[in-house]
């Protein structure tokens, strides 16, 4: 790997003035800028301004790359982040990226670019280009991957087991004797939703039910998508005696659709959510669901960025946290059972 020693001999001056030509250029003739600068260019070289000139030179800005900044899950695991940042001298700004690669790179490049000292990363994308055959940790500045995993080793990540926490919500509609189980599931090209189906057929197959495509439909997290997936599944011929949302704002859309149809719920369906936001025990009836420790998730997020802020290396921890089954009013017996 070139350093900053081959390009210092091949520009013709010190590694100091190399160092100080990427963190402070205004410090250094133009003359010397510009050979450093055109070796830089022409080598490719990427300074670990993303790892060692980030730490000699702090904003004391943190930059959480989120696909919905106004997700009501999202609320509580940021408010964490951003009470222990400020604790700590940092200033905390959201980059909201609608899900486009394009914005979560932007956002991302404000680190190149020394708008802020470390990433939490909340997309499924790591918006960087890695190269597999050198370590990850001396291509990437502070940064820890919170709730959706993106796929690349030796990253430190936070989030729960969330094939197991589906596999739970399932069982427990399984006990109450309901055997066709609607699911409301997310975008399937993002790994907590994949997981959380993973999590559905588990629990089926245990319990020696054939899994049906008929009784999986997409919501895509949104309100009129689970809104539209509630009347396909309330429609068929064979309709599901329960339903299970992989978020509560759909599994509160859910709920709000089966009334609008003339359901009551639980009587004619039971409703499951998931994450717990604070809404889903307000809801009529309250939302029974899994439970996302979403303040603890902000609390593990800093408490591995901020050693790496303060110039230790990143190491691969994949923080598990524990997700609780809330059981509330909005699942009942199965209607054969009643």
């Amino acid at each position: 790997m070139i350093g900053i020693k081959e390009i210092a001999k091949e520009a013709k001056v010190s590694p100091a003035t190399v160092s100080r030509v990427l963190r402070n250029p205004e410090l250094v003739t133009e003359d010397k800028r510009n050979r450093v600068l055109e070796v830089v260019k022409r080598t490719g070289y990427t300074p670990n301004s993303l790892g060692v000139s980030l730490r000699m030179s702090k904003t004391y800005n943190l930059v959480a790359i989120i696909p919905d900044v106004i997700s009501v899950f999202n609320y509580p695991v940021i408010r964490a982040i951003e009470s222990i940042a400020l604790e700590k001298g940092y200033s905390l700004l959201l980059g909201d990226t609608q899900e486009k690669e394009s914005r979560e790179r932007s956002f991302a490049n404000m680190v190149r670019s020394r708008q802020a000292d470390g990433i939490l990363l909340f997309c499924s994308r790591l918006p960087f280009d890695i190269d597999p055959e050198k370590p990850v940790a001396e291509q990437l500045p502070p940064l820890v991957n919170a709730c959706e995993p993106v796929g690349v080793e030796g990253i430190p990540s936070v989030n729960i087991d969330n094939a197991a926490a589906a596999e739970d919500a399932v069982n427990y509609l399984l006990s109450l004797g309901h055997k066709r189980i609607g699911v409301i599931a997310g975008n399937m090209s993002v790994p907590s939703t994949q997981s959380r189906m993973e999590g559905y057929k588990r629990a089926l197959a245990n319990a020696g039910i054939t899994f049906d495509e008929q009784l999986v439909q997409i919501g895509n997290y949104a309100l009129s998508g689970a809104a539209e997936a509630t009347r396909k599944l309330a429609q068929l011929a064979n309709r599901p005696t329960a339903i299970f949302a992989f978020s509560d704002e759909m599994g509160m859309s859910c709920m709000s659709t089966l009334h609008k149809m003339g359901f009551k719920i639980p009587h004619d369906f039971s409703v499951m959510g998931f994450d717990n936001i604070r809404y889903a025990e307000y809801c009529s009836p309250s939302l029974t669901t899994i439970a996302q420790p979403m303040t603890e998730i902000g609390i593990a997020c800093m408490e591995l960025l901020l050693p790496q802020l303060n110039g230790e290396p990143m190491t691969s921890v994949n923080r598990i946290l524990p997700h609780e089954l809330i059981v509330r009013e909005s699942t009942g017996l199965a209607p054969q059972l009643i």
